[in-house]
C-alpha cells in the first residue's frame, strides 16, 4: 500500500511541478512579449480613419429640418485614397437617406483643396447633440469628430442657428 501512496503523491507533485513550470513560462511569455506591440497591430492602430472634421455649421429651417455645413481635412492622394463621406450621426443612428453609404457621400477626391467644405440639407434631427465625424475611403472612421450641441449658438468647433 505504502507504493501506490508513494506513487499517488509523485504524481501528485508531478502536476504541481508541471502546473508551476506551465505558469513560470507564461510569464516569461508576458515579460518578453506582452510589452511588445505586435507589427501587425501596431500597424492598423496607427492607420486608423485620418478624415478630420475640422468646423460644422448647422442652420434649422421652418419645415424643423436641418442643414450640415461640415469642413473636412484629409490628405487625399487621389481616387486610391480620399475622404469619400461624412455622417450626422444620433444616439448611433446615422441620419442619411438609406440608400446613400454616409449623410453627404463626397464623389470625388480633393487633392488641392484641403480643407473642404460641403453642405447637405433636409436632415431630421430629433435630439439635442449629435457626432460629426468623417470617413476616407482606404482607413474608414477614426479622425477629429466634431460633438455638436443644437441648445448653443456656438461651440469651439461648431455654430448653430434655430429657428425661434
Amino acid at each position: 500500500m505504502s507504493g501506490k501512496r508513494d506513487s499517488h503523491l509523485q504524481k501528485g507533485y508531478g502536476r504541481k511541478t508541471d502546473l508551476a513550470m506551465k505558469t513560470y513560462l507564461v510569464v516569461i511569455l508576458i515579460v518578453l512579449f506582452g510589452c511588445t506591440p505586435i507589427p501587425e497591430v501596431a500597424e492598423k492602430t496607427i492607420a486608423l480613419g485620418d478624415a478630420d472634421v475640422e468646423y460644422v455649421k448647422v442652420v434649422q429651417h421652418d419645415d424643423g429640418t436641418w442643414t450640415f455645413t461640415v469642413t473636412v481635412r484629409h490628405a487625399d492622394t487621389g481616387w486610391d485614397d480620399y475622404a469619400d463621406g461624412w455622417d450626422v450621426v444620433v444616439h448611433g443612428v446615422v441620419a442619411k437617406k438609406e440608400s446613400d453609404a454616409f449623410t453627404l457621400v463626397i464623389t470625388h477626391p480633393h487633392v488641392n483643396e484641403q480643407p473642404f467644405t460641403r453642405s447637405q440639407s433636409g436632415l431630421v434631427v430629433n435630439d439635442e447633440e449629435v457626432v460629426v465625424r468623417a470617413h476616407d475611403s482606404v482607413d474608414g472612421f477614426g479622425g477629429k469628430e466634431v460633438v455638436v450641441d443644437l441648445r448653443k449658438k456656438k461651440g469651439g468647433n461648431y455654430e448653430v442657428e434655430r429657428k425661434p
